[in-house]
Order: C-alpha cells, then structure tokens, then sequence
C-alpha cells in the first residue's frame, strides 16, 4: 500500500510533489485568514510530505505569507528537519497594460515576487495572458526567458493558455515545463485542446479545479440546487462549469457514480474526482485549495488508491453525457462579456 505523497520530476532535476497546496483561498476571498495559523499549516503541509506550493503575483499577501513562513522556520529547512519546498508563483500583467508591457514593468514584478518571498530564485513562474487579440504575449515570455538566464527564475511555465498559442510561445523558443489549467471530470477541455501539444512538446499538466471549489465533495450529494449569493468565489466559478455539463440531475448522477467508486476505497467523493486527475496522461500534480492542515489526512488518501480500469471506464461513460464545456482551454473565461468572464477580475496587479 503507498503510504508516502508522491512525487515526480517535473524537469530533469526539479521534483515536486503530486499533490500542491494551493494558495488561492488565502487571498481574502474566502473568508479572514489567520496568518500564525496559515504559517503552521503550511508547515503541517511539509512535514506530511506536500512540500509544492502554489501562489499568484495576484493573490492579495500570500506571497508574502507564504515568505513569512520560509523565514519563520529557516533554520527548520537549513538543518533539514524541514523538506525543501517548492514555491510556483504567477506573472499575470493587467489586462488594461498588456498593450503596453514593457520588460521593465514584467522585471518589476518578477523582483517584487522575489522580495515577497525572500527567496533569490522563483522556483516556478507560470505566465498568463488575459487577451491573446492583444499582440506582446511572445515577447513578454521571452522578456522571462532573460531574466530566467540571468538567475531570477529556474523555471517557465504557463497558466491557461490555449492549445495554438502555447505552440507559438514554445516555436518562438520558450521553454516551458508546464501547463496550469483547470481540469476535471468536470472540465476537460485540456484533453482536446492541448494533449497532443503538451506530448509532442513534453509540457506537464498541473490541474486546478480537481474538486471544483467543493462541489466535487460528498457535501453536495443529494443536496438541492444552490443558488446565489454563494460563500465565496469559488462556488460562484465552478457553479458555472457545472451548468455547462448539463443541469443539477446530470451533477447529481455524477456524484452518485464518484460515491460508490469511494465506497470501493473506503475514501471520499473528493478524493475520487483529485485521483481521477493525477490519472490522467501528462498530469504532474493536482492543486488542491485546502483551507487548513484539517484536510490533511484526506490528501494523504489520496496515495493508498488507485482507480482501476473498470471506475475510470464508468467515469468516462458518465461524463460522455455531458453537454460540455467544450472549446479551448479558458476560451469561455477568456471571453469578458460573457458569463464566466464577468466574474473576472482583470487588474490586480497594480502595486
């Protein structure tokens, strides 16, 4: 029985773990954080094995939390009584520059990253790009290509790009390693846009969305349809995905089919739908948005199952009858009029 949370290469020489923290529901939007707490979670996360965070140059403070947590324990990680960690960050411009980008403006955020994070190397920076009808999304890589051979960044990836694009970035010589996109039973549009991309190019897959901001938990089964106002700004994103799938007694059955695959391995619906994803080809790792070193014992779940062929047949069969979401990956959220892309929120990376 596997016991200890994986880990892979996500490059020849940089390992990860396969289960991410993820750091966005720490960035206010889902309810007051407590720092002292969020610092010892994160290292209840490490100690456990989940040593791989992920952040954004746009989630309100948590670089700089995630840096008062390396700085609270240095001594912990320079003994090794602490694993080292692996810290994936953003460089997601303003909608309102991304005319104007200058390399200035993306070294400045590249620095102030550093500095949030005290760190003399960011790990990882994933690079987004909110309007590809907007020219400068090429030379912007490139401008973190440089700063990439001048020490500030070991690593290059992308978040949400789209199949055709991705292929520019990687012929106009970027080296990309990996691929954030949002991707679950419930979204797989990665599958038809980008594989065959990724495989040819050898780019990795790290999914966010793996459990749907909760909705893919046993909380939902059976339960009525929500409506809004919902908590926080999770459930408001993936209640659209849902709807795109079809309507509540599609979800509904969805949820029924993932519970007796977790009966099966006595765990929970959750763990059923983040297994599913690192399942999945080309996938390195899954984020999982958990709030609190609670969900602990759930993640480490997550490495004593596998989900045999005739559960993985089932949920094939089950999500054929969806009715989406289909097109390019973040070619619906990329769209500012329409309803997943006026939940969005496109500058927030003025200082």
């Amino acid at each position: 029985m596997k016991t200890a949370i994986e880990r892979i290469e996500l490059t020849p020489g940089y390992s990860i773990s396969r289960v991410l923290k993820g750091g966005w529901h720490l960035a206010g939007g889902h309810g007051a954080v407590d720092i002292s707490q969020a610092i010892e979670d994160m290292k209840a996360f490490v100690e456990a094995g989940i040593t791989t965070f992920d952040c954004a140059d746009i989630y309100t403070g948590v670089e700089e939390l995630i840096g008062k947590f390396l700085q609270q324990h240095q001594e912990a990680f320079r003994s090794g009584e602490l694993a080292p960690v692996q810290i994936h960050t953003k460089y997601v411009p303003d909608f309102d520059k991304l005319s104007s980008l200058r390399k200035a403006d993306t070294e400045a955020i590249i620095d102030r990253s550093l500095e949030r994070l005290g760190v003399e190397r960011l790990d990882l920076v994933q690079f987004h790009w909110w309007d590809f009808n907007t020219p400068g999304y090429v030379e912007a890589a490139l401008h973190l290509t440089e700063l990439q051979q001048a020490g500030k960044i070991r690593n290059i990836g992308v978040t949400n790009f789209d199949g055709k694009h991705l292929k520019v970035l990687v012929e106009a010589g970027v080296k990309i390693v990996s691929n954030q996109v949002q991707y679950s039973v419930l979204d797989r549009r990665p599958e038809d846009d980008l594989h065959s991309i990724q495989e040819q190019y050898g780019i990795s897959f790290l999914n966010f969305g793996s459990i749907a901001g909760g909705f893919l938990t046993d909380r939902y089964l059976e339960a009525p349809v929500p409506s809004p106002p919902f908590e926080n700004r999770s459930l408001t994103k993936y209640r659209l995905i849902i709807e795109e799938n079809g309507d509540w007694t599609f979800f509904q059955n969805l949820l029924s089919l993932l519970r007796s695959i977790a009966d099966k391995y006595e765990v929970g619906i959750a763990e059923v739908a983040a297994r599913w994803g690192l399942q999945r080809p080309l996938v390195a790792g899954v984020i999982i948005g958990a709030r609190n070193q609670h969900h602990l014992q759930k993640l480490k779940q997550l490495n004593r199952f596998s989900l045999e062929e005739e559960d993985l047949k089932a949920i094939r069969q089950q999500i054929l009858l969806a009715k989406g979401p289909s097109g390019a990956v973040f070619g619906l959220e990329r769209d500012k009029v329409g309803k997943h892309g006026r939940i969005m929120k496109y500058n927030l990376n003025e200082k």
